[in-house]
C-alpha cells in the first residue's frame, strides 16, 4: 500500500483543527472525517434553522443571568405589586398560604415542665423580635415570604442585644432588601476569599459562605438621607449573622430568582392592554352627537355662522358637541376583542397563573368559572408547592436557624432553666423541635374530617397528625381540652356527643340498654 501523500497529512490535520462552528456541521452518527452539512439535527429541539433560527438562546448559567438582569427583574417585579392588581393578589395568596398566622415551633424536650417554661419564654419573645419594632416574630415571618416571592430572597440579620435592653432573650432580627446586597459584586476580598454577586466564600471550600457585603442603606431608599462619603461604601458582615433565605432552582445558584420573573411581561403586557380597552370604550362614550353646519360667507368673506364656543361640558360622556363651520368628524374605529376580550384576557391569565403557581381563583378574584371540582385540584396542587416551600425554605433556612441561634442566646441569658455546662454537651436535645405549619382553608370540611376520622380509626395516622394538621400543637390542645373539661364539669354543662350526651370530664359509661353497637365501638 503506498503512503499516504502530503496533501491528505494536511487535510487531516485540518480536519482535527478545526472547531464545528453548528450542530449540523458535525460528522455523521456513523464517525469518519467527512464534514455533514446541513443536515438537521436528530432531536427537533437543537434545530438551528427555518422557525427555530430566531432563537439563539445564551448557554449561562442563572448568577449570570441574575448578575445582568437582577436588579431590572425585581423593580419590575416591585413596580407591578405596587400598581397591579393581579400581582397584589398574588403575593397576597402566596404569603396567606405559606405563613398565615404564622409556623410555629414546638418543642421535643422531654421534661414537661422544661418544655412549658421554653414555651412560654418564646412566646414571650416573639412580641420583641423585630428590630424595627413594628411587627412580631410572626409577621417577621409573613415578611420573609413576601420577600422571598417577589424578589427572589431575603436576608434577616441576627442583632444580639445587651442584658440591659430588657428584653426577653437578648437577640432580635433585622430584615434587610435583596437590593441591600448588591449583585454587581464580583471581586477578591483583602483576605483572598472569592466574592460572588456579593457573598463572599472559603476560597479552600468554594462553597462555604463566610461574609456578606451590604450597603449601609438600602440604595433604593433616597428617604434614610445616606451619608455622601460612605453611601456606596460596603460592610463585611459575617456569615453566621445571616440568614439568607431563597429557593435556588438550579445546581450552583447563589442568589434568590425572583417568583415574579416568568410572569412579569406578560402582567405589564395585559396591563397596557385593559388600559387601552378602557381607553377605547371610553373614548366611544364620550360623544353622543356631532352638529354639522355648512361653511357660508358673506360679501366681505366673514362666516355667515359663528364659531362655536369652547365649552368644557361639550366633552362630557353622552354630550352633543356643535362642530366649527365646514368641519366634519371621523371617529377613529380600531380593531378591538369586543366580543373575545373576555376569552382572551383569560387565555392569558392562566398563563400568567401558571408561571405563579397560584390558581386562577386566587389570582382573579374570578369564582365564576371556578367549580369544586376544579377547585380541589387546583387548590390540591398549589398546596403541595406551599409545602414543599414550608418545609424547605421558610423552615429549614429561616426557622431552624433562628430557633437555633434564639436557644443559644436564651440560655446563655438564663432565661431558661438550663445549665451552660449542661446545654454545650448536648445542644440538639434541648434544640430539638418539630414545625407546625398554619392550618389550610377546607375545600370541603365535611369530608376532610370524616376522612381523618377514617384514618385515625384505621391506625394509619396519629392523633397529633390530625391536630398538628389544624395548624396546633397536640399537648397544648389536650390542656385546653382538659381545662375545658374541668370547667364544663364544674359548671354543669353537657355537651352531645351523637347518640349519647353525658358531662364532659366525667367518667359515666352508658348503660348497656340503651348503648347502641357504634357506641361500643367508640368506648373500645
Amino acid at each position: 500500500m503506498a503512503a499516504p501523500s502530503e496533501s491528505f497529512w494536511r487535510r487531516l490535520g485540518a480536519g482535527f483543527r478545526r472547531k464545528p462552528q453548528a450542530q449540523s456541521e458535525l460528522p455523521p452518527a456513523g464517525g469518519g472525517f467527512t464534514a455533514a452539512r446541513n443536515i438537521p439535527p436528530g432531536l427537533e429541539a437543537g434545530a438551528t434553522r427555518r422557525r427555530l433560527a430566531v432563537w439563539q438562546p445564551a448557554a449561562q448559567h442563572i448568577n449570570v443571568a441574575m448578575r445582568a438582569a437582577g436588579d431590572t427583574i425585581n423593580a419590575r417585579a416591585r413596580w407591578l405589586v405596587r400598581n397591579n392588581g393581579y400581582a397584589k393578589a398574588a403575593l397576597r395568596s402566596w404569603s396567606a398560604a405559606t405563613v398565615g398566622a404564622g409556623i410555629k415551633p414546638s418543642s421535643l424536650v422531654e421534661d414537661e415542665a422544661l418544655r412549658d417554661q421554653i414555651h412560654e419564654t418564646w412566646n414571650a419573645w416573639t412580641d420583641e423580635a423585630d428590630a424595627e419594632d413594628v411587627t412580631d416574630f410572626y409577621g417577621i415571618s409573613r415578611r420573609v415570604s413576601r420577600e422571598t416571592f417577589l424578589a427572589g430572597e431575603c436576608f434577616v440579620r441576627l442583632r444580639p442585644r445587651f442584658p440591659q435592653d430588657g428584653l426577653t432573650v437578648p437577640l432580635q432580627l433585622q430584615m434587610l432588601p435583596a437590593e441591600q446586597l448588591p449583585l454587581w459584586k464580583l471581586d477578591y476580598a483583602p483576605n483572598g476569599n472569592p466574592i460572588r454577586l456579593g457573598i463572599e466564600f472559603d476560597r479552600n471550600l468554594r462553597d462555604k459562605r463566610v461574609a456578606y457585603w451590604f450597603y449601609r442603606t438600602n440604595p433604593t431608599d433616597a428617604t434614610t438621607f445616606r451619608d455622601a462619603l460612605l453611601q456606596d461604601q460596603l460592610t463585611r458582615v459575617p456569615a453566621e449573622d445571616v440568614i439568607h433565605v431563597f429557593d435556588p432552582i438550579e445546581a450552583g445558584q447563589v442568589r434568590g430568582h425572583s417568583g415574579y420573573a416568568a410572569a412579569i411581561v406578560k402582567l405589564f403586557q395585559l396591563d397596557a392592554f385593559d388600559d387601552a380597552e378602557l381607553e377605547r370604550q371610553k373614548q366611544q362614550s364620550r360623544y353622543a352627537t356631532f352638529i354639522e353646519t355648512p361653511e357660508e360667507h358673506d360679501e366681505d368673506g366673514n362666516p355667515l355662522v359663528p364659531r362655536p364656543e369652547d365649552d368644557d361640558l361639550a366633552y362630557a360622556p353622552g354630550a352633543t358637541v356643535q362642530l366649527y363651520p365646514g368641519e366634519k368628524i371621523t371617529l377613529s374605529a380600531p380593531g378591538g376583542t369586543p366580543s373575545g376580550y373576555e376569552a382572551f384576557q383569560y387565555r392569558v391569565l392562566l398563563q400568567i397563573c401558571a408561571a405563579l403557581g397560584i390558581p386562577y381563583a386566587e389570582l382573579s378574584a374570578d369564582l365564576a368559572k371556578a367549580t369544586y371540582a376544579s377547585s380541589r385540584a387546583g387548590l390540591l396542587a398549589f398546596r403541595a408547592e406551599v409545602e414543599a416551600f414550608q418545609h424547605a425554605v421558610l423552615v429549614f433556612q429561616f426557622l431552624r436557624k433562628v430557633w437555633t441561634h434564639w436557644f443559644d442566646a436564651a440560655v446563655l441569658a438564663r432565661a431558661l432553666p438550663i445549665s451552660a455546662s449542661a446545654y454545650t454537651g448536648q445542644p440538639t436535645v434541648y434544640r430539638a423541635y418539630k414545625a407546625i405549619a398554619p392550618r389550610a382553608a377546607w375545600v370541603d370540611p365535611l369530608k376532610d374530617r370524616q376522612a381523618a376520622i377514617l384514618a385515625l380509626k384505621a391506625g394509619i395516622i396519629a392523633p397529633q397528625d390530625v391536630v398538628e394538621a389544624e395548624g396546633y400543637d397536640l399537648e397544648e390542645t389536650y390542656h385546653r381540652i382538659a381545662e375545658a373539661a374541668a370547667l364544663a364539669q364544674k359548671l354543669g354543662i353537657t355537651i352531645d356527643y351523637g347518640s349519647r350526651t353525658q358531662s364532659i370530664g366525667t367518667s359515666q359509661p352508658a348503660s348497656s340498654d340503651s348503648a347502641s353497637p357504634s357506641d361500643t365501638e367508640a368506648a373500645a
